[in-house]
């Protein structure tokens, strides 16, 4: 960033001082339920809400003074297990090489982490027992944020899915790269730079470890989610590429961000009368995260924009995709794309593909509120009584 680091850090100090007066003011204004985001949200969930808008912003102004795990720096630990994946560049057809070079990025070495069931230690790498299914994490953060990492705030969901999803015992997650934009930064890894990077894990777990495809589900999500989407479609597009791995046997989509398009949120819409409700709404946020991602790319493409309903948009097929299970909060911003989305996997994948929309939550909720994550995990409330929650019934 172009600004003096020191001003920096006492910005940042200034402004987690007054956490601990935004705090009890946001308790006591959420008091009333007809203040809170939706009434039917508990006091905790309100505050935690409010918390996690105000966190949003102070990440986007001060993410860069944060020393965190990335694709060149490893996270350290007891309870760190990773490994370091070779690029594939060989896997590259005509169009993704064409992409790779507009944005001056190439398939490059790059970490991944190993995740374990709770009392059980799985060595690195380890061949897969007879059927065995496995979780391939790809985190979200809008591509400028977060982190693969143990540690990381993406951690609690992947440990979710191991404790709650029995027939899942090791999850792995890999550590793409992350962009960034002028003039705030150096511009770096465009797309398809994230792509190429969870091509290269893919094929670890497949060419390495030894999983069959059709064992793997991958997950992801918000930015995750679309980069599991353009990782399915290289899959799908290039079957009998030499060396590419066949596609995955599921995906598992969390609140997917389908439109990186700059288009409005539309007036009258469910997105626009989620603004003012949902802790992502952040213009300066989303704008960043568009152009550090996109570089000179056109987000107009399935690769980028499948849930896009610009006129101007191609035609996105999903011909070929794997059965596939979307999530989304009912009070997201994101929650029309991902209609959009929904309705495209289902013209071309039929009922292979299932929805579950979380009423008056909000974006990427099982991974931003932990009590609310386990219990949506564990059980959901029906007319028959307490059954398996969708992700567990679908992994």
């Amino acid at each position: 960033m172009a600004r003096p680091r020191l001003f920096l850090r006492l910005s940042l100090l200034f402004e987690l001082l007054t956490l601990s007066f935004r705090l009890p003011y946001w308790f006591v204004r959420n008091v009333p339920r007809s203040f809170r985001g939706r009434p039917s949200w508990s006091l905790s969930k309100a505050v935690h809400v409010e918390f996690q808008r105000r966190r949003c912003i102070i990440s986007t102004r001060f993410y860069h003074l944060a020393v965190v795990a990335n694709h060149t720096m490893v996270d350290q630990g007891s309870n760190v297990k990773h490994v370091w994946l070779n690029p594939t560049p060989d896997l590259l057809n005509d169009k993704l090489r064409t992409w790779a070079a507009e944005a001056n990025v190439d398939s490059m070495r790059i970490p991944g982490y190993w995740f374990d069931e709770e009392g059980v230690d799985t060595p690195i790498g380890a061949k897969p027992h007879p059927n065995e299914k496995i979780i391939y994490s790809l985190h979200g953060g809008a591509y400028i944020f977060c982190s693969a990492s143990p540690h990381a705030t993406h951690a609690p969901t992947v440990r979710d899915l191991l404790k709650y999803c029995k027939d899942v015992r090791r999850i792995f997650a890999v550590e793409y790269r992350l962009s960034s934009a002028a003039p705030e930064d150096t511009p770096a890894n465009a797309f398809p730079a994230a792509l190429l990077d969870a091509l290269a894990g893919y094929t670890y777990l497949v060419q390495s470890v030894g999983f069959a495809p059709q064992d793997i589900i991958i997950e992801g999500d918000s930015a995750g989610g679309n980069l599991a989407l353009a990782l399915t479609r290289y899959l799908v597009e290039n079957v009998g590429l030499a060396g590419l791995p066949a596609p995955p046997g599921g995906l598992l989509l969390l609140s997917p961000w389908a439109d990186v398009t700059y288009n409005p949120r539309k007036p009258g819409s469910r997105a626009a009368a989620n603004r003012t409700v949902d802790y992502v709404e952040n213009p300066d946020l989303r704008n960043y995260a568009r152009r550090a991602f996109l570089g000179p790319r056109d987000p107009l493409d399935p690769y980028i924009s499948p849930g896009s309903d610009d006129p101007l948009m191609p035609h996105v097929s999903f011909d070929g995709f794997p059965r596939t299970l979307i999530t989304a909060g009912g009070a997201e911003v994101l929650i029309d794309e991902i209609a959009v989305l929904v309705e495209r996997m289902k013209k071309g994948i039929g009922e292979k593909v299932t929805y579950y929309e979380a009423p008056d939550e909000v974006h990427d909720y099982l991974c931003s509120h932990g009590r609310g994550r386990s219990a949506q995990l564990r059980y959901r409330k029906s007319p028959t009584g307490w059954q398996p929650r969708e992700i567990r019934s679908y992994v």
